[in-house]
């Protein structure tokens, strides 16, 4: 029982961080990769202003997810002059920049982490306490995320990620909305890192490296991307699927490889066999599809070839 509470709480956390996620992917369009380290960011943050300097807890999670939301700024400056896949070298040496820094001062615990990190639910039914918690939190953030998509900023978000150029000579500013949206996503990643700190009482940085970021977006590209339940799924699914090999007995050097393979090649099949995802629809409703209008690259090529003879 203890072991299905365990993967609940890790598929909630997994929840957060996707639906931070698709925010700035799904109906931003600015693929980053960095989205974990505002997580480690969260997590180092509040257990060290619990640990030193006696902040209760609820206020040292939401001031983390604060600082999270203010350290996106650099990154999403960073997007107004590199796009696509120069962005993603961008956001991957932030994070990698960053994540060496966490490894070497002193304060964050440097290689070894942080131990001992006072938490907010004692007992025997810490667990199921924590749980449900999480579960609560997931319903909030979930629907906050869904009152922003259906705002007249989301829409001017979507407008964005389709015609940034557009959208500009409509008088809007396109500045402003990537520097809301990744503070937004940071936020909640930050909120998600001081529940994952006071709930598991031990931190390293070696949990918010580069492979999370590929477990991120493998969630929100199986679960759909640009849809409001997608991540949601994904990330249940990728949270548990994964463990299954676990009762395979495998040694753990074929065990662990193998579960970085589960990501990869569901990534790399979804992308070319269902790029809308378990929860998009056939008609540009979510996933990569819907960064297209729900029309493909090679059609709308085949459209403006028509068009200019």
């Amino acid at each position: 029982m203890e072991y299905l509470i365990t993967l609940g709480i890790l598929a909630c956390l997994s929840a957060l961080l996707a639906i931070g996620l698709n925010l700035v992917l799904g109906y931003g369009g600015l693929l980053s990769v960095a989205h974990p380290i505002f997580y480690g960011l969260g997590a180092d943050g509040s257990a060290l202003l619990v640990m030193q300097a006696d902040v209760p807890i609820p206020a040292a999670i939401v001031l983390a997810a604060i600082g999270c939301a203010a350290a996106s700024v650099p990154l999403a400056l960073c997007s107004l002059r590199v796009s696509g896949d120069y962005f993603v070298i961008v956001s991957l040496g932030f994070q990698l920049g960053v994540l060496q820094i966490i490894n070497n001062i002193e304060i964050t615990g440097a290689s070894g982490g942080l131990s001992r990190i006072p938490t907010f639910v004692h007992g025997p039914d810490r667990g199921l306490i924590g749980l449900g918690v999480l579960v609560l939190v997931v319903a909030v953030v979930l629907l906050l995320s869904r009152a922003v998509v259906r705002s007249p900023f989301g829409r001017a978000l979507t407008a964005m990620r389709n015609d940034e150029e557009a959208l500009a000579a409509l008088g809007r500013d396109p500045v402003r909305m990537k520097m809301a949206v990744f503070a937004l996503s940071a936020g909640i990643a930050g909120f998600a890192g001081g529940l994952y700190a006071h709930l598991f009482q031990f931190l390293t940085p070696l949990q918010f490296g580069i492979e999370r970021s590929t477990a991120l977006l493998t969630m929100v590209v199986v679960g759909g991307a640009a849809t409001i339940w997608g991540p949601l799924v994904g990330a249940v699914l990728m949270t548990c699927v994964p463990q299954a090999i676990q009762f395979l007995n495998l040694p753990p050097a074929i065990g662990g490889p193998i579960q970085g393979m589960i990501f990869s090649v569901l990534v790399l099949a979804f992308l070319f066999l269902r790029p809308q995802g378990l929860m998009g629809g056939s008609r540009g409703g979510g996933g990569l599809d819907a960064w297209s209008g729900g029309r493909r690259p090679g059609k709308d090529r085949g459209r403006r070839a028509e068009a200019a003879s």
